[in-house]
């Protein structure tokens, strides 16, 4: 979800016209349901303060994508997949991992939830809440190279901070995986989607998203409350993040996927580890 990727795309008057009229059917299916559907299928609302309003989020989206020439990243199959899961688990705790043109989309398809965006490059970070400054997000680093994926993945077995049932995040420096300084409100809160389309992993010097896909797999692991954790992983095409997600979300959790989008519905393992085996995550 980083700069490169919108400007290598070509922009054209049907893109977005397309990208206009998927926010529009997008935001007035979401406030209808938030507004009027069955409050029984909403995940447990966020502890923490909603600003702006439910309508406000959904206005400032639409005239964001309205007046501006850049479309959404993803293709509109790859998004229909994460708005349906959001049309019935939102308002609710929504991760992404990346900032881009599309946050106010991701933010507006969860109007009233928390939703919390990750990146790693500070001026791309700038550039974004500049446009956009009612994000929520958070600038962060990764403590990988993808250069170092090969290596990671066939070293973290020999450590057992980073293996099922030892294996953390916060403070956990034994584990090169682990994201173990993020800010404290990614720790405290439960997560109920998690997006990951960032950090880089085009080049070798690249962070790679192997410590996401790693963290996000013990996060939704963790999870206290009930049902499962929804988690979307873009650009699966490159061989990390294929190889990374079948080593720790799991094949078997794999339940959807168009394009370059993968969806996972990780359950939690509450201290049971019997079902993958001690010192496993599939």
């Amino acid at each position: 979800m980083g700069k490169a990727a919108v400007l290598n795309r070509p922009v054209t008057s049907c893109s977005v016209a397309a990208a206009a009229a998927i926010l529009f059917s997008g935001a007035l299916l979401l406030s209808s349901f938030v507004l009027h559907g069955d409050r029984s299928l909403f995940c447990s609302l966020p502890s923490l303060q909603r600003s702006p309003s439910l309508a406000d989020e959904l206005h400032s989206a639409l005239l964001h994508y309205a007046t501006s020439s850049i479309v959404p990243q993803q293709s509109r199959s790859e998004i229909s997949i994460s708005f349906n899961i959001l049309r019935r688990r939102s308002p609710c705790n929504f991760l992404v991992f990346g900032l881009g043109h599309d946050s106010p989309m991701w933010s507006a398809f969860n109007a009233g939830g928390t939703t919390v965006f990750l990146e790693e490059d500070p001026k791309w970070f700038q550039s974004v809440l500049r446009e956009s400054p009612t994000l929520r997000a958070y600038n962060i680093r990764y403590p990988t190279k993808l250069s170092e994926a090969n290596d990671l993945i066939r070293t973290y077995r020999s450590e057992p901070e980073c293996l099922p049932p030892r294996a953390h995040l916060k403070g956990n420096k034994r584990c090169r995986l682990a994201l173990a300084d993020l800010p404290d409100e990614i720790y405290k809160t439960e997560w109920d989607l998690i997006m990951i389309d960032a950090p880089k992993g085009y080049f070798a010097e690249a962070p790679g998203r192997m410590g996401a896909i790693y963290s996000v797999a013990l996060m939704a692991r963790a999870r206290r409350g009930e049902g499962v954790t929804d988690v979307f992983l873009h650009d699966v095409e490159r061989n990390v993040e294929k190889t990374y997600a079948m080593e720790f979300l799991c094949k078997k959790y794999l339940v959807e996927g168009t394009g370059r989008l993968w969806h996972f519905q990780i359950p939690p393992t509450r201290g049971n580890e019997t079902s993958s085996g001690e010192g496993k995550f599939c």
